[in-house]
């Protein structure tokens, strides 16, 4: 079998044999010396004089990207997605909804700020791997405790770096996400056959429940601020710290529950509402889900869905749910809100979504009355969000919380609240 060649040192190879080769490290200059001198508690064990091993991108249509290692060294393998964001790159890491992908990153300069514990959305990084085009190995920010490099070695990620991300990305745009795996260390060596194979073996996001993977074990409550509204249920299927800080901002006792959860016992806890988190995978495995959902829609409770939450609301109404090519995932997503007109400029994370009319009143196949689409993508007409107008129940397909990313929508957790009002003063109806 054919070995793996050693990684060029000179230029790359003409583009179109999708195959780059690492750059050469330069030595650093006395000022970045100085100033890893002066930062040493975010200094990178990262030497800038030493120079990563070889590793390989490979992708499940056969094209090859060759770079160096960047993060933990050995093999992973995942579905490859691009992420927009020119910032928020410890925010993206620490999503649960990008468990089992790799995340390749659009922005050139990655791992400038560092990372610290304030900016963490979980208690661990989720990608399966990570693309970066040129990583920042010293931390130059006052809030950073450890660079990038630090956590992506401690955690076990295994990540490529010096390969040119923006052909990638084009190729992903085109010929959509797909199957692909990361190769470095001894498994470098591999025949590209045997890597190739490896790739193709891997588990694909269709048809993937993931939320087991994500999902707190154990259910654990956090007070309301302020004045105590009443409590919200959250089904945890991935949920983000600023999801959960938000809610409780808004007066909300938050009980968060682990996704095996019944809807017996979301109802013995007669809660004043509930709330479905994002997450990663595919919403047509997660039929028990749709069933807790619907349970409690009958039973009257308002109900309030994210990213994930919104395309469950969606099954459980009656319509079904598809892969998107490429997926929506950045900080800068445009989206129509056609209960106000206003354009919002969103965060959004997701490769499945609704399949439903974006014009017109609809009746729900499952018997809730009729629905309309609240909210659209301006870039592809995807649908972004929910309203049904006889029970009160909405959702938004982006992350309304936007850690990270503008804060145009995060009046959506200011109307979930007043939804919660309106129904314990008995009044029902239109989520306004």
């Amino acid at each position: 079998m054919k070995a793996r060649p050693d990684v060029p040192d000179s230029t790359a190879p003409n583009q179109a044999e999708a195959i780059q080769a690492a750059p050469t490290d330069a030595a650093p200059s006395d000022a970045v010396a100085s100033a890893a001198a002066v930062l040493p508690a975010v200094s990178s064990t990262f030497s800038a004089t030493d120079r990563p091993g070889p590793a390989v991108l490979v992708l499940e249509d056969g094209r090859r990207f060759v770079g160096r290692r960047y993060g933990s060294e050995g093999q992973t393998l995942g579905e490859i997605v691009f992420a927009t964001g020119m910032t928020g790159y410890q925010e993206a890491l620490t999503d649960p909804s990008y468990a089992g992908q790799i995340v390749l990153m659009t922005a050139p300069h990655i791992g400038n700020t560092g990372m610290n514990d304030q900016d963490m959305e979980s208690r661990k990084i989720w990608v399966a791997g990570f693309i970066v085009r040129e990583p920042a190995r010293i931390a130059s920010n006052h809030r950073a405790t450890r660079t990038l490099d630090d956590d992506l070695e401690a955690q076990g990620v295994v990540g490529i770096s010096g390969i040119d991300t923006r052909a990638i990305t084009r190729h992903i745009r085109s010929k959509g996400a797909m199957k692909s795996g990361i190769f470095s260390g001894d498994l470098f060596g591999l025949s590209d056959s045997e890597q190739l194979e490896r790739v193709l073996s891997g588990a694909p996001m269709r048809g993937r429940n993931l939320s087991l993977e994500v999902s707190t074990v154990e259910p654990f409550s956090i007070p309301a601020q302020g004045e105590r509204i009443g409590s919200v249920a959250v089904l945890d299927l991935g949920v983000k710290t600023s999801t959960l800080t938000y809610l409780a901002e808004r007066g909300f006792e938050v009980l968060v529950l682990p996704q095996s959860v019944t809807a017996e016992h979301v109802l013995s806890l007669k809660p004043s509402a509930l709330f479905f988190s994002n997450g990663p995978g595919d919403p047509a495995a997660s039929d028990a889900h749709v069933t807790l959902l619907q349970e409690v829609l009958r039973a009257g409770i308002p109900y309030f869905g994210i990213c994930f939450g919104n395309q469950l609301l969606g099954r459980a109404l009656g319509f079904r749910t598809y892969k998107l090519p490429f997926g929506h995932r950045g900080i800068n997503q445009p989206v129509l809100d056609k209960t106000t007109g206003r354009v919002e400029i969103t965060s959004q994370n997701h490769g499945f979504a609704v399949d439903m009319p974006i014009e017109g009143v609809h009746d729900s196949r499952a018997g809730f009355g009729r629905v309309e689409v609240s909210h659209y993508s301006l870039n592809d007409q995807v649908v972004e969000g929910i309203r049904c107008l006889d029970i009160n129940a909405f959702s938004v397909q982006y992350h309304p919380e936007a850690a990270s990313g503008p804060h145009d929508a995060n009046h959506l957790f200011d109307r979930f609240r007043d939804v919660v009002l309106a129904s314990q003063r008995g009044i029902a109806g239109e989520t306004k």
